[in-house]
């Protein structure tokens, strides 16, 4: 059974049948949009027009045009456009051009180009819809970890156009540049997909390995075009700019046909014991009905964990309909085997799973067609990321539907209540920042392992080369010689970089198999796998028996004991210097460099119904993350003129914290969990209560800086937040967390109101230091 044309409407109905007519606040109807075409350019080999049209491609839309032409014409360019406008058209006409044009050079192989994504499935899928294409002559394969090492030879020396990601950049061909100068020298172009991912310091690692990969491309004699490739973000051409470390032109206007799309904010209702429903909960349940209707979905979740339990309510709850419904609902997340990933995503392409429920290893661009619905478990982080998996639906021109259920946290509560800020808002600016010292740095011990470093190499990595490299040096990293820094060390410099993840990322492994499930950040290890967690992975529960920080390994044993388990925390913070400073209110505000220091403590397990059964110690190291924050404090006497009183302090500041770092989300380009927050009565380094929150990365990662920036702006939202809150003492919706260490206690709802008041009376008024 599939979707009927006018489904939308009749189904966006269906859902909010009954009791659950008052979840449905909002329904938005972007009305469709004609295509504008443009002619194909004269220059478009032979070949690569017939493939194109054989495809039932008989024209291009105008922003495709627009791309081709500045890429075939040696310009730098991003595309930006809406889900689903077709922006890999626009770079592969002028690639598969180059390529086919090549072919009759001596080596067969007079130009290629190097394609990047941010996951190996949109790589894979790329090489499909080549292979679809099937241009005569053109050799394309996918260079990532799971191809056999017989096969990398052959690619190195024959490929014309190799599909591969920022990681196996870093890690294989520039540490081997030399096994790879046939194709470096020939290289004409390198296309950057879904561009917009590369934000925060995951953003300044990949940056710095595209001005690696140009610095080594010019040795060969080759100065590669880059066209990048992003969802509709703010400044596109700044954002594009920076990665690369040259200027780019943007593409902003989408010729692309749209078909209607129908959008609801939906928010679970408060019980009689003022408790919200949790999003994932209420995600499973419309994620069923929309299943029984035959209406193929994706439902997208902010966690691993949320997918599975989306996907296993779901299953459970169709088992009872119709047994036969329940084998067509599945989980899709980051961590799974490339075989598992691969087998879901055929099955979802020939509608053998109609439902599935799927983290954003999902959401980047993998072209699933068919798609009818889709539901998104809380708000994902931004603007940007809610309009690309919004847009998975409806992508064959057909109209769509898309659900917004707002999780407990205080951002969705702002964004269903106002829905302006979704839908006539411009989508957020990128930031990220490619100076960042705790991450050049090791890129330039990496860049003068592959070739000898030197003063001009600031053309590439900008002014602060030289002092970074004398750091370098004084580390015995480097070794400065007369022509330049070569590296110092026997093994090799890449080594001791990791693009995602701050150290070795930790395997999950089955102790009666030795099978690994899965990964889990080392930053976040401790909180997930220590020993006694529950950890689901595809519907089933495991235990964690053992972690091992030395080895990145946790053994889990399966089974499921009834409960979940809860990490807890202490954290604590020291100024280290304050870059920027001014006047909140009758408060101060600052901005600058900061070390905060973490260790989980304990956990507790939760009967279903949350309970808590029992409190259980831990012996895990300390963590220090060497960061940047924003901090703002009161006196005492300030608090109490707000009406807060002294013993009312830690709760008032306390969810003040929760709150604000909540809402920073709507000012920057990140999600709650990129950042932190510690707040204190009385904090040694000012003198008195204080409140900070900083970027969750060594270094910083911009977030908070852009906070600082627009302070008034995010403190409003979230004096707003909790202001309207229908809650009487706090709740998830406002001011409690679900990652805070100490169990969200002390907090004071009403004393974050006052506090947070009292902060805006006046205009902020801030300065720089030096």
């Amino acid at each position: 059974m599939t979707a009927t044309p006018t489904f939308p409407a009749a189904t966006l109905a269906h859902l909010a049948r009954g009791a659950r007519g008052s979840a449905l606040l909002h329904t938005r109807i972007l009305p469709a949009r004609s295509e504008r075409t443009a002619p194909w350019p004269q220059w478009v080999a032979p070949t690569v027009y017939a493939a194109c049209s054989g495809a039932g491609i008989a024209r291009l839309w105008s922003h495709q045009a627009q791309v081709a032409e500045l890429a075939r014409a040696s310009t730098h360019a991003v595309c930006a456009t809406g889900t689903a406008s077709g922006k890999s058209l626009g770079y592969l006409v002028p690639v598969l051009t180059a390529l086919s044009e090549g072919t009759d050079a001596p080596s067969g192989r007079g130009a290629t180009a190097l394609y990047l994504s941010p996951t190996k499935a949109l790589a894979a899928d790329q090489e499909a819809r080549l292979a679809r294409l099937a241009v005569p002559g053109i050799r394309s394969a996918t260079y990532d970890g799971d191809t056999p090492s017989e096969e990398r030879r052959w690619i190195r020396e024959h490929a014309h156009y190799v599909l591969t990601n920022p990681d196996l950049v870093h890690h294989s061909l520039l540490p081997g540049h030399e096994r790879w100068s046939p194709f470096l020298r020939a290289l004409r172009y390198v296309v950057v997909d879904e561009c917009h991912v590369y934000r925060g310091v995951f953003g300044a690692h990949v940056s710095a390995v595209l001005r690696r990969l140009l610095r080594v491309a010019a040795r060969y004699g080759a100065h590669p075009t880059v066209v990048l490739a992003s969802a509709t973000v703010a400044e596109p051409q700044t954002h594009a700019a920076t990665l690369i470390g040259q200027p780019v032109v943007a593409v902003t206007d989408d010729g692309s046909p749209r078909a209607a799309a129908t959008f609801g904010l939906w928010e679970p209702p408060l019980d009689e014991q003022g408790t919200r429903r949790s999003a994932v909960a209420e995600t499973a349940d419309l994620l069923t009905d929309l299943v029984a209707r035959g209406v193929q979905t994706v439902a997208f979740a902010r966690s691993r964990v949320g997918v599975e339990v989306v996907a296993q309510a779901a299953q459970r709850s169709l088992e009872a309909l119709d047994p036969g419904l329940a084998g067509s609902v599945a989980a899709y997340r980051g961590g799974y085997l490339p075989e598992e990933r691969r087998a879901l995503e055929t099955r979802l392409r020939d509608r053998d799973l109609v439902g599935l429920a799927a983290t954003t290893a999902l959401e980047l661009g993998i072209d699933i067609a068919g798609l009818d619905a889709v539901l998104l478990a809380g708000w994902p982080g931004t603007l940007a990321s809610f309009w690309q998996q919004s847009g998975r639906a409806g992508r064959t021109g057909a109209e769509s539907l898309a659900v917004l259920v707002a999780a407990d946290d205080p951002l969705d509560s702002y964004l269903v209540h106002h829905p302006e800020r979704i839908f006539d808002a411009p989508v957020e600016a990128s930031v990220l920042d490619p100076a960042n010292p705790h991450v050049l740095a090791p890129h330039l011990a990496a860049a003068a392992a592959e070739l000898p470093l030197t003063e001009a190499d600031t053309a590439w990595f900008g002014e602060g080369v030289a002092d970074l490299a004398d750091a370098l040096v004084r580390g015995g990293l480097l070794r400065r010689r007369a022509t330049g820094w070569f590296w110092a060390r026997p093994e090799r410099a890449t080594d001791h970089v990791q693009l995602r993840t701050a150290g070795t990322p930790v395997r999950i492994v089955e102790s009666a198999t030795g099978g690994v499930l899965g990964t889990v950040d080392a930053a976040r290890a401790p909180a997930v796998v220590h020993t006694g967690a529950v950890y689901v992975h595809q519907g089933r529960s495991y235990v964690v028996t053992a972690l091992d920080l030395d080895d990145a390994s946790a053994l889990v044993v399966a089974g499921d004991p009834g409960w979940s388990t809860q990490a807890r925390s202490s954290s604590d913070f020291t100024i280290v210097a304050a870059d920027h400073e001014g006047s909140l209110g009758p408060g101060q505000l600052a901005f600058g460099a900061v070390e905060v220091t973490q260790q989980v403590t304990s956990f507790l397990r939760r009967l279903p119904g949350g309970e808590v059964i029992g409190e259980h110690p831990l012996d895990l190291p300390v963590r220090t993350l060497h960061t940047q924050g924003v901090w703002w404090t009161l006196t005492p006497d300030q608090l109490s003129r707000a009406g807060v009183a002294e013993p009312d302090i830690p709760g008032a500041l306390h969810a003040a914290e929760h709150a604000s770092i909540g809402l920073l989300p709507l000012i920057a380009t990140c999600d709650r969990w990129d950042i932190g927050g510690v707040s204190t009565a009385c904090h040694p380094d000012t003198g008195v209560p204080t409140v900070l929150v900083y970027d969750g990365y060594p270094g910083g990662a911009g977030f908070t800086r852009r906070g600082f920036e627009r302070i008034v702006p995010w403190l409003s939202a979230t004096l707003e937040t909790i202001r309207d809150c229908d809650c009487s003492t706090g709740c998830p919706s406002c001011v409690q967390s679900p990652k805070c260490g100490n169990g969200n206690e002390p907090l004071d709802k009403g004393g974050a109101e006052k506090v947070l008041r009292h902060l805006l009376r006046r205009p902020a008024q801030t300065t720089r230091l030096g």
